[in-house]
């Protein structure tokens, strides 16, 4: 089965072969970095990881692109807030985005371009643009695209003209000849980050920015675009509309877009994440509560896992109650795993579960289908103890990028030295309290173990115990 990927723009699935042989370039929007990242930037970029390493694994170099945004109205206020400058509020941000990405277990991107080392690039887009009649400098000094001269506008989000404005604020920018323009240059005002171009000094606008980091590291038209959801209008609507009207030809092959993550309360009840609901989880948030359930070391892991366990372009719902689901399942996996050595070699496809695994993941990415046969490859491993299938499923774990931590230490919630040394003692002082008959303190120390997630496992080797 040849891999085949879902276009947001075609809205089917289609057989993927990239633009150049076996190169795929791939440009997907990044933060931008005036707070911390929430566990919806999380999803995306873990789901755009793993397309990256599924696409590594079939054997395919990947030029993979994520941007950083590091001029906006947001970082604007922000570093005003603080008192401090623009570049060191991004450079905070930038760095903690970055840590955050690999804590998930996400690959550097292969070119990491920052808006503010572009704008020559996109002043030069801009003029282009106004020279083909699409771009024009309105009376407020700004520099706007005339959404109407492109045709088919709206495509990709499925919006239409007529649509938009009948929902359009004709009072959005006075120097705007139709509602619908969207602005590609602001003029300066003062205090802010600025740069001199033929328009008067200003800064570029949001969707600019895309669209000219994106030609100049990948070329006019290249294979696949990503991004959040919430991107696809107006972010990439407009990308499309500027990248095409100035060049001519396609932009993007295929575009991704990840589904959308919702939070789920303790009823059942889902909604958005939001600030004002008291619902915000940052990464950095989900990190720690995850490795105080789970062990440090093992709270990363299971955070990844959980958002594996849905197909990238699903909608997705988080809480705790479904992250302890995710931590048990792995606890299935890294059981088969422990006490096992793994034969030498590399994942062989032919074999059954490596077939299921890829079958699943070349339709789509179906990252929960793939999962599933290595939990039937753990049964058969459970089953047998047969090292050829130990080596199958810590391979196809590496692909996914889990799986790879020691399945003892995992197993008991990354306790150090002296917690284990505790348990154990408590351990032998229960097996004393059996031998000298008081069941009652032997009982009582299982439930107090069980009260701190320990379970206890009694076997003719003696007493071994885990995390729950």
């Amino acid at each position: 089965m040849a891999l085949s990927i879902y276009s947001t723009l075609s809205r089917t699935q289609a057989p993927f072969a990239p633009i150049e042989p076996n190169h795929v370039r791939m440009y997907v929007c990044g933060v931008t970095v005036y707070d911390y990242c929430h566990i919806g930037h999380g999803r995306t970029f873990v789901a755009f990881d793993v397309v990256r390493r599924w696409l590594e694994a079939s054997g395919m170099k990947v030029t993979f692109v994520r941007n950083i945004t590091d001029v906006d109205d947001k970082i604007i206020r922000r570093a005003a807030e603080r008192g401090i400058t623009t570049t060191e509020l991004t450079e905070e941000f930038g760095r903690a985005m970055q840590e955050d990405m690999l804590a998930l277990g996400c690959l550097a991107p292969t070119h990491e371009p920052r808006a503010t080392d572009y704008i020559p690039e996109m002043l030069g887009l801009i003029e282009k643009l106004e020279q083909k009649g699409y771009a024009y400098q309105g009376s407020d000094g700004d520099v706007d695209f005339a959404v109407r001269k492109f045709e088919n506008y709206g495509r990709l989000s499925g919006k239409s003209i007529d649509d938009l404005q009948s929902g359009a604020r004709v009072d959005v920018a006075a120097g705007k000849r139709d509602p619908l323009d969207f602005v590609l240059w602001k003029s300066a005002k003062p205090g802010e980050p600025q740069w001199e171009s033929k328009w008067g000094c200003g800064r570029p606008g949001w969707h600019i920015e895309c669209s000219a980091m994106s030609a100049k590291i990948l070329g006019d038209t290249f294979d696949i675009h990503g991004g959040g959801p919430d991107l696809i209008f107006p972010h990439h609507e407009n990308e499309i509309a500027q990248s095409e009207a100035a060049s001519g030809v396609p932009f993007a092959k295929v575009w991704m877009h990840s589904g959308p993550l919702r939070v789920r309360d303790a009823s059942g009840h889902e909604e958005k994440m939001s600030k004002s609901l008291g619902n915000f989880w940052t990464i950095r948030d989900a990190l720690k509560d995850t490795e105080a359930a789970y062990g440090e070391g093992n709270g990363a892991e299971v955070l990844r896992f959980f958002l594996l366990r849905s197909q990238y372009r699903s909608p997705i719902s988080f809480s705790s109650a479904l992250i302890e689901e995710a931590q048990k399942a792995l606890v299935r996996l890294y059981g088969a795993l422990k006490g096992r050595e793994a034969a030498e070699g590399e994942v062989d496809w032919s074999e059954k579960y490596a077939a299921q695994f890829k079958a699943a993941m070349d339709d789509d990415f179906n990252t929960p289908l793939a999962i599933a046969a290595m939990f039937e490859l753990a049964t058969e491993i459970n089953r047998t103890g047969d090292p050829v299938l130990v080596r199958q499923l810590k391979g196809l774990g590496a692909v996914l990028n889990i799986l790879q931590l020691d399945p003892e230490n995992f197993l008991k919630g990354g306790a150090s030295d002296a917690d284990e040394a505790r348990i154990n003692a408590l351990i032998e002082e229960r097996r004393e309290a059996k031998k000298a008959k008081n069941f009652a303190r032997a009982d009582e120390i299982r439930k107090s173990l069980l009260d701190e997630g320990i379970v206890l496992m009694d076997g003719p080797q003696g007493t071994t115990w885990r995390r729950i």
